[in-house]
């Protein structure tokens, strides 16, 4: 494979990617950093466009580069940069809001209305050689943190934002639907960085649950076919012996499936708390007596802001979170269209793509 400019992976249409030799990016604001990107994890969402050509309101309309969970090396930077140098091994917070609205001035850019998202049509993302970033959004990794955990930065962020979303305390019960990577780390957020005593995964695969208690310490549920949504709530409360009065105090989805949805609604105690994470279909039905009987708060999680990114780099730093088991394989540029196949077929959970080189 020949590398001579800024080699890239490109989404062409539904189904289709395509390699193309994109325009290396250049300096322009004194604050711009240029980074050599040097592993991607491919999301959830990067599969999404790729098999559906959109999530939400964003849709495919043109070609555009996929991939945002990246980590790689500084290549050049403005003459106003101090937060890092030529050389520095950094992860990159992936999105560029305008900085001046109410909500960026408020602290929380992640709903800036003109925020410029890596991956979000029709906005590049950072399956290239090069990518241009704000010296605001890159994080230099410590010595004892790997390119390939930095790589892992991104996911962790969704997982602290959600918890803190959550507002989970210490000695607090969690349930967490979906052993994914997102629904893993938040697991592991809850439990090992927010101090929660009962943290409890919900999945339909034996692997990813037993992953989940070899690595992460947590509680499993195996979800069964046949149950309603409000009997799978019932009987995972039973199971943990807890009652209706004295359910989970935090539930959170990371699958974006209404049963799933539906269940976690059902697990929770009076006044208990409720934060959907995964995106699945614009709509879903919700047992509305349910929420309103028990007074229960309902909230969405979308990204991360503030110091999440921050926090999850320092939470592997000092050895509070694991990522390293996370990644089950690492393939070359070059196989990249293949990496997308398996992780649309659900094998392993975190697939990196290194380079080009």
């Amino acid at each position: 494979m020949t590398v001579t400019k800024n080699y890239s992976l490109v989404l062409q249409k539904i189904n289709e990617l395509s390699f193309e030799d994109r325009p290396e990016p250049v300096i322009v604001h004194d604050t711009d950093v240029i980074v050599q990107i040097l592993l991607t994890g491919i999301c959830g969402s990067d599969v999404h466009f790729y098999t559906h050509g959109r999530i939400g309101d964003f849709v495919v309309k043109k070609p555009f580069i996929l991939g945002h969970e990246s980590a790689g090396i500084v290549t050049k930077v403005g003459s106003e940069v101090t937060r890092v140098k030529v050389g520095d091994r950094i992860c990159l917070e992936p999105g560029t809001p305008c900085h001046v609205c109410s909500l960026c001035l408020g602290g929380q850019y992640n709903h800036c209305a003109k925020m410029h998202f890596a991956a979000a049509p029709p906005v590049d993302g950072t399956l290239t050689k090069y990518f241009k970033i704000s010296e605001t959004f890159c994080y230099k990794l410590p010595d004892n943190i790997s390119v390939d955990e930095g790589a892992l930065m991104e996911p962790l962020s969704v997982a602290v934002h959600a918890v803190k979303q959550a507002e989970i305390k210490p000695g607090s019960s969690v349930v967490v639907f979906g052993a994914g990577p997102v629904g893993l780390l938040v697991a592991a957020v809850a439990k090992n960085a927010y101090g929660a005593a009962l943290t409890v995964i919900v999945d339909i695969n034996k692997e990813r649950l037993a992953f989940a208690k070899e690595n992460f310490g947590v509680e499993t549920y195996l979800s069964v076919k046949g149950m309603t949504a409000k009997e799978a709530g019932n009987d995972l409360m039973e199971v943990f012996n807890l009652s209706i009065e004295r359910g989970f105090e935090f539930a959170m989805d990371a699958t974006g499936v209404p049963y799933c949805i539906q269940s976690a609604l059902y697990t929770l105690r009076p006044r208990g708390s409720f934060v959907q994470i995964g995106m699945g279909a614009d709509n879903a039905d919700l047992p509305i007596s349910t929420i309103c009987f028990r007074e229960l708060n309902v909230k969405g999680s979308f990204r991360y802001n503030g110091r999440d990114f921050e926090q999850a780099v320092g939470l592997v730093a000092r050895g509070v979170v694991d990522v390293k088991n996370l990644i089950s394989s690492k393939v070359d540029f070059a196989q990249a269209k293949d990496a997308f196949e398996l992780v649309r077929q659900g094998k392993g959970l975190k697939t990196l793509i290194s380079g080009p080189e």
